[in-house]
Parts: C-alpha cells; structure tokens; sequence
C-alpha cells in the first residue's frame, strides 16, 4: 500500500506537469512584454526562444526519471556515492563550484516546496511510515522535497537548459512546483484516509528529545523547553534552551554543534514570497479596473495629474526647513500626518483621468500610509519617506511595472533606506535617532529624486547605486565604532589573502627546483604568512619585505648541496644573518619562541643534509631566475578573486581581539547550502539580534570583504564582532543572529494595502 501511495503522488505529479510546463513557458513569453533594458530584453527573448525548443525535453525527462525512481527504487534519485559510507582518503575529494551552485539550486527549490506542503507532507510522512513499520522515511524517498528537487534540476540541464536560465525563471519554478506538490501530497493522504490509514495522525512519535531528557506533555503544544519536533523535512521547528535557535544544552551535549532547523532560524522571505504579495495585489486590483493589468509597457501622465502631483510637492516641499530638514512635517504627530495624506489624496483622484491612475493614487496612498505609521523608523528620517511619495507615484503611474516586479529601482531604493534606519528603538539599544550622516545621505538622496521628477526608473536607480557606495564609505570612514573594527578586518583579510597567494606562487617557483622537504614545506607553511604580514605593514615594496625575500632565497640556496669547501665556507658566513631574519620574520608572523625553535631545529638538518652532499645541487642559473623570480613576486601573484579563507584562518585571528573586536571562532549550527547562501546575501547597513557570549544585542552589518568570506558588525555599544563566512552561517542556522526585518518596508506595506483593500476594494474606484 505505501508503493501505491508513492505511484499515486508520481501520477498525480506527471499529470500536472504538462499545465505546469505550460505555464513557465507562457510567464517567460510574457517578461518579453514587460519594459527593460536592451541587454535583459536580449536575454529573455533568448531565453524565451530556448524554453521553447527545450522545454519538452525538459518534461520528457523528468517524467523518464519519476519513472525510472518507481521502477528500480530511491537509488535512482541519488549520486553515486552513499553519503551514509564512512569517508576515506580514496571518497574523499574538493567540491567544485558549479556542485555547489547546483545543491544550492536544489535546496532553494526543495524549502519552496515544504514552504507550502509541510504540514501535507508531515501527514503522508507519518502514514508511510506507519505502513512500513519504520520510525522515519529514507532520506533518500522519492516522497521527500529535496529528491524530487533534485530529480527536476537533473532533467532540466539534461535537457539542454541552463542555471542562468533556472534563476531567471526561479520564481514561477518554485511557485508552480510547490502547488503541483502539494496537490500530488494531498491526493495520496485522502487515498490513504479513505483506506483507513492513520486517519488522525499523531504527531507525538515525532518529537526527539536529547539524551536524559524527561518526558514533557504535548497537550497543548507545550513541548517544553527542552524537546523538538524531528529536524526532517516539513519539521514545524526547534525549541531548544530558553529561546529558539539558543545554543545552550543539555548536560552530554555541551560543545556539541548539532543541525537545528527552527523556525526562528529560517530563511528569510524571498523573491518568491515577494512575487506573490504583488501577484496578488494586481490580480485583486485587476477584478476592479479591468485596465490595471493591461500592460506593464510605460504610459503617459495625465496633464491634470501631473500638475496636481507637481503642486502637492510643492506644498510638501515649504512645509520643511531645508536648513535641518526638522519641519512643520517633521513635528506633526502620524493622525496629523495621515489625515494630510487623505486629503491630499481626494485633491489627486480628483485631477485624475482614468480609473487606472485613481487606482494608482489609492494603493501608493496606501503604502505610504503603512510606511510613515512604521514605529522603527526614527521622525526625522520619516519626514524624507514622506517626500518620496509623490516622486512614487509619478513613477507607479508611469511605470506600471513598479507593482508588478521586485526588483523595481524606486522600491529596491525604500527598503535598503528603511533595512538601515530600521534598527531597534531606544530600549532595544539600537537609538531611536539615525546618524546624523545616514540622516543627512537620505536627505540628499531625496533632493535628488525631486529635482528631476520627468526622469522616473533611471533616477531611482541612480541615487541607488550611490547610496550603496555611500554605505561602504560610511561605515570605513564615518562610523566612529565600526571604522576601526573595519581598518584592522582590512588588515587581516589583506594579510590572509597575501598570505594564499604567495603560497600558491611559491608552490610554482619550486615545483622543478630539487629543494628538500623541510625547507618547502617552512616557505609554504610559514614564509608565506611572513612575507604577506611584512608586506601588509610595510609595504610590498619596502626594504623589510625586501629582506625577508633574501632571506627565503638564501635559505633555498644554503640548503641545496655544498659539494666545495668555498661554498661550505659560504653557508657559515652567512648563517648568523639568516637565522636572525628567519627568527625577525618569525616574530613578526606571531610565532612564540617555542615555536621558532621547533622550525629552526628542522632547518638545520636540512642545512646539515646539504653539508654532507646529501641534498641535490640546484644548478647556478635557476638560482638565479629564482632569486629574480622572488623580487619581483607582487607582480606575478594570482587572482585574489581565487583565494579562499577557511574557517582555520580564523582560529589565529583571536589574538587581535580587543573591548572593541571580538572574533567568532565556535558557536552556531552545522548550515545548510541555503543557509550558506542567505550568508553571501546579507547587505550592509542591515540590522540583526546578535546573541553571542552570553550577550543579546542589536547590530549592523558593517563591511564585507573579498567574495564576502569577512564579515563585520558593530552593535550600539561600539563592540564590533568579526565572522568567517562560515561560522556566518552557523548563526544564522541556530538563530543566533536574527534579522531585524523578516520581510522589506515596502512589502510590508503592499501587505497592509492588500488587508485593508480585501475589506473595502471600492476606494479603488472613488
């Protein structure tokens, strides 16, 4: 019975996929319509042409690999290695970027999908199970989201297609497969149901609790403070220590890093969620004005609009004092300000020409409503939001794709300005005030924006692209508490960074050069950190760097066989200086006595082995390219964009902690792909709760560093905190770091539109 359950969801799965096929063709058709630039325009008409040749096979083969899965059994859905098989040198091996990007594909597509059936698939979950007498389904099931994910990202670039063209279509994928899914998952429950299969599914054989732990009551979902739904998939979430996502455990499992998939750690709301407010927006706006919807194409302002939106601004405009930007506004309390947006609102649909444009005024009214009511935005920022709303309207009439994209300028604009004044208020420790030089920033890119209303989409765009550098610059340069915490994390990822590439580079010099173990191993291993510590302190071309090349070169030379008395007489000669250099290079990378001793002690048996002949020559004209070669290293270094900070890196970083830099070396839970992503994707000037050291504060994403494998926050305390890329995502996987904002402004607002338009649509239209 639970193989025909499987068979069903399959069936009921394939049925759907023609219609679903269907319709990520036609969406794609669809984008062709819409405005862009030449090159996006290029893309999608390529994209569109492709989906179009590819998209049968596409379907073909995903039907063939659910068939093949039923058939000859899970094995068909997974890799060649049993990830379950202990790991030894032979299995074990670098895991490319591309097998990243595709896991990373797979992931997304599987936590869409148990986005919307987790609860279908926790029933059918538990009534299989029952069926064949297992505690939990193989992680491997056809039934499960990640291996049905897995099996759709395989057909389609079997099919010809690529993982641009998945993320160019990422959303209607996720949002079409999650639908189909959760249909195949509810039509196997009520075939299970109707034959009596655990029609009442208990959910309590499904709670895990950590080893010692009593037994807690389920009544009333009071699962205590200690015990936690299974981590599978579709799990409703953690509850452990006493918040989510808290490190602390149970006696036996101190120190122990275990995956937690809470709800207080899950991703945040994405392009897909996005969607899906603004889809619904238009649909309920499109029952009410047929036109609304009729095209995303740019469409000319009303001569009466335009005039009456120019004599709002105006009015908005003299109501503010340029000198402080503090006015008549900026001291009204939000009733004053909300019934002054209602009124200026009727003024608007009256000079209005069509019930698009009424409708238009109606939903930015709306939104704007949400935003300047929003309590975490500090007064005197709220007075610049507020003067935004007329340069957004003309943009939302003239452009209707501003409710129908995510990615509009005007909207990307608000969010990053609100992500970064909407810390936390005064008793949460982030200030109730913004910085005086974010506030003034906001205010120019306000001015801005008025002073070229005819200019919509690219001025948006523009003052965006300066906001963001004004961000970077700001947090280096202004920040009284984050730029020193910024200059040292600089140093130490320039040093890291110099520290890799020098290896790679040495690793190159003497590759054919007969040198012995010992000492390649010291130049990799050592030599490297101290050539780049001098280097960053220094200079690259400075004589203390310099004198440490010498040093590498005459330590290559000294221990290379010395078959003559003169040569011999040589090494002795020059042996106090190179040991003083070694040891001065050492001292300046941090190494201890101890171990410079250690090392020193290895080197003199190479340079012994090289007196008894034991080593091989290096022949005089290759010493010679080499030690021209070391001179001028800078100029040969590889790509920084190649190298990579591993978390051992940060382990040696603790020696530069201060009361104003602390460094993240352990905490948080084993992440995810998707987790790992989320890391790269935070943005700077973005406000979390940091629980770290036994502390729980409010902090703001500073600065990121090369391919952002650094990051730097500083809390309103003034401590700055440092993470590896890494250890970021263990965070952000235990909820130890937890965003301020689970969703932007500006779909909050659309949101809180959406709520008061499903009890009233018919302000649309007055």
């Amino acid at each position: 019975m639970a193989g025909q359950a499987r068979r069903l969801f399959a069936e009921e799965f394939v049925k759907g996929l023609p219609a679903l096929v269907r319709s990520v063709v036609g969406r794609a058709r669809r984008r062709l319509d819409e405005p862009a630039e030449r090159e996006i325009a290029m893309r999608w008409r390529d994209l569109n042409a492709l989906l179009l040749e590819r998209a049968p096979a596409w379907h073909r083969r995903l039907v063939a690999a659910l068939r093949e899965a039923l058939l000859h059994g899970v094995s068909a859905s997974r890799t060649g290695v049993d990830p379950r098989a202990p790991a030894t040198l032979q299995t074990m091996s670098l895991v490319d970027d591309e097998s990243i990007e595709l896991e990373i594909m797979v992931s997304r597509l599987a936590l869409a999908v148990m986005d919307r059936a987790s609860w279908e698939f926790s029933d059918l979950r538990a009534r299989v199970a029952s069926l064949e007498g297992r505690a939990e389904l193989e992680t491997s099931d056809l039934l499960r989201a990640h291996v049905l994910a897995k099996l759709v990202v395989d057909a389609w670039l079997g099919a010809g297609l690529t993982q641009g063209d998945w993320s160019d279509l990422q959303s209607v994928l996720h949002e079409e497969f999650a639908e189909l899914v959760e249909i195949a998952y509810h039509e196997a429950n009520r075939w299970l149901v109707e034959r009596h299969v655990l029609p009442e599914v208990d959910l309590r054989p499904l709670i895990r609790r950590h080893r010692g732990d009593t037994p807690l009551p389920v009544s009333g979902l009071d699962l205590g403070p200690q015990s936690r739904f299974g981590a599978g998939d579709g799990a409703p979430g953690a509850f452990v220590a006493s918040r989510p996502g808290s490190l602390a455990a149970p006696q036996g499992y101190v120190g122990e890093e275990t995956r937690m998939m809470t709800r207080a750690a899950a991703l945040p709301r994405s392009a897909d969620h996005v969607e899906a407010v603004l889809g619904r927006l238009n649909r309920l706006v499109g029952r009410h004005v047929p036109g609304f919807l009729a095209s995303t194409r740019p469409r000319a302002l009303s001569p009466s609009l335009g005039r009456a939106i120019e004599t709002a601004q105006a009015s908005i405009r003299q109501r503010l004092t340029p000198e402080t930007g503090r006015g008549e506004l900026g001291r009204a309390s939000v009733p004053v300000m909300l019934d002054e947006l209602h009124q200026r609102k009727q003024v608007l649909k009256r000079a209005a020409a069509t019930p698009e444009e009424r409708a238009t005024i109606e939903i930015v009214a709306l939104l704007f409503q949400s935003i300047l009511t929003e309590e975490r935005i500090p007064a005197a920022v709220r007075v610049w939001f507020a003067r935004l709303q007329m340069p957004v309207l003309r943009v939302a009439v003239g452009e209707p794709d501003f409710f129908a994209t995510v990615d509009h300028p005007a909207r990307r604009l608000i969010d990053r300005m609100g992500s970064c004044v909407m810390g936390f208020d005064s008793a949460g420790g982030g200030g109730a005030d913004a910085d005086a030089a974010l506030e003034k920033e906001i205010k120019r890119i306000v001015q801005v924006v008025e002073a070229y209303p005819d200019t919509g989409r690219r001025v948006f765009q523009t003052v965006l692209t300066e906001f963001e550098r004004f961000l970077e610059h700001y947090f280096r340069h202004e920040h009284l508490a984050s730029k020193k915490g910024v200059s040292l994390a600089q140093q130490v990822e320039q040093r890291e960074t110099l520290a890799i590439q020098y290896t790679i580079e040495l690793r190159k010099m003497l590759n054919e050069v007969p040198v012995q173990d010992g000492v390649r191993q010291f130049l990799f291993q050592v030599w490297a950190d101290v050539l780049a510590t001098t280097a960053v302190r220094h200079g690259a071309g400075s004589e203390p760097t310099r004198t440490m090349k010498r040093a590498a070169a005459d330590l290559i030379w000294s221990a290379s066989a010395k078959v003559t008395r003169e040569e011999r007489a040589e090494v002795i000669r020059r042996l106090p200086a190179l040991l003083k250099s070694l040891r001065e290079g050492m001292a300046t990378a941090g190494l201890d006595n101890a171990a410079q001793d250690a090392h020193i002690r290895q080197l003199n048996d190479a340079l012994a082995a090289a007196f008894t002949a034991k080593a091989a020559a290096i022949p005089p004209d290759r010493l010679q390219a080499m030690m021209e070669r070391l001179e001028t290293l800078e100029e040969l270094l590889p790509d920084a964009s190649d190298a990579a900070i591993d978390e051992a890196m940060v382990l040696d970083l603790s020696g530069h902690e201060s009361e104003d830099l602390a460094v993240v070396t352990e905490g948080g839970s084993m992440p995810s792909q998707a987790m790992l992503a989320w890391a790269r994707e935070l943005q700077v000037g973005s406000w979390y709760m940091l629980d770290f050291r036994g502390r729980s504060e409010p902090v703001q994403l500073a600065w990121q560093g090369l391919r952002r494998q650094l990051s730097l926050f500083v809390g309103a305390s003034g401590r700055c905190v440092l993470f590896q890329q890494q250890r970021l995502a263990a965070f952000l996987q235990a909820g130890l770091l937890l965003p301020a904002q689970d969703e932007a402004l500006t779909v909050r607002a659309t949101r809180s539109a959406l709520a008061k338009l499903d009890v009233d649509a018919s302000v649309l239209d007055g």
